[in-house]
């Protein structure tokens, strides 16, 4: 007996759908203001930018702003390498770290029951709700206690314990990954380690890629000025933040430097704004 597979029509007609789309497209568009806006500050000559009342377009664009950032970061006593060296290691080794803490404490608290489970659960859920500000004396006093004042270590590794990863990953390893398929890997001799490795990273990978462009936004912008007081352990942010704070002569420049900064972010985010959205849609869903 043949079966007829009717498709579902949808109710909503072609006017309905312009409607929509012009709402969406007028909500993209105010978004986009401010990052429009950025980008043609950057390009405007001096005296475009002192205008008033100020223009939102540039009108005669220019590199020169541009081109005088290059000329301030290269008179400094440090080269600019060794800025754009110290923020990649602590971007890249707090990418690592925070992946490789996070995932595998959420596979241990989404999949695994012991003794005071459910309260790291709540205490984790709680410490979402301190700002870095409210733990910031806590945090130099443990970071002077171990001896890691003026390292990388003093940034790199409290971001290894970023809750907010550490939640995500919890809750889209209980909703994604099924405890059938880790009692049968179990059952065929797998150890947990190569569960984690083999079976709970490969099914959760929007998850820690989601993870790595949140905590690379946080790390691309730190500055380490409460811990790091050396001048070559500085990072790119905040040898930029020095050039932009010379006053008003270097307002172009400073324009430049938040294009810079703000671009690379961005960037990395298009690239992967479809696993970003999949994680977020399903990190809600888990339960204990």
């Amino acid at each position: 007996m043949a079966i007829r597979i009717r498709k579902k029509r949808l109710s909503r007609s072609t006017g309905g759908d312009l409607v929509i789309f012009f709402f969406l497209a007028l909500g993209a568009a105010f978004m986009a203001m401010p990052m429009v806006y950025t980008i043609s500050q950057a390009f405007k000559p001096l005296n475009e930018l002192w205008l008033y009342p100020p223009q939102f377009f540039v009108r005669n664009p220019t590199l020169n702003n541009f081109n005088d950032l290059l000329v301030l970061m290269g008179q400094s006593w440090v080269p600019i390498t060794r800025y754009l060296f110290n923020s990649l290691f602590i971007v890249i080794v707090g990418m690592l770290g925070n992946v490789i803490t996070g995932s595998l404490a959420a596979y241990a608290l989404s999949k695994h029951v012991f003794p005071g489970r459910k309260l790291i659960n709540e205490v984790i859920v709680l410490s979402l709700m301190f700002t870095p500000t409210v733990t910031a004396i806590p945090n130099y006093l443990t970071i002077s206690t171990l001896g890691w004042v003026n390292t990388y270590w003093s940034v790199i590794v409290p971001q290894w314990q970023w809750t907010l990863g550490l939640y995500l990953m919890r809750n889209f390893i209980t909703a994604m990954v099924h405890d059938s398929l880790l009692e049968a890997a179990r059952i065929d001799g797998a150890s947990e380690f190569r569960i984690y490795a083999q079976i709970v990273m490969p099914l959760v990978k929007p998850a820690w890629l989601t993870l790595i462009i949140l905590v690379f936004q946080n790390l691309w912008r730190e500055t380490g000025s409460m811990f790091i007081y050396a001048e070559e352990l500085k990072t790119l942010p905040y040898a930029l933040g020095q050039v932009a704070a010379g006053g008003i002569a270097r307002a172009g420049v400073s324009a430049a430097i938040t294009l810079v900064m703000m671009s690379v972010p961005i960037i990395v985010f298009i690239f992967n704004q479809s696993k970003i959205v999949e994680t977020m849609g399903t990190s809600g869903m888990g339960g204990e």
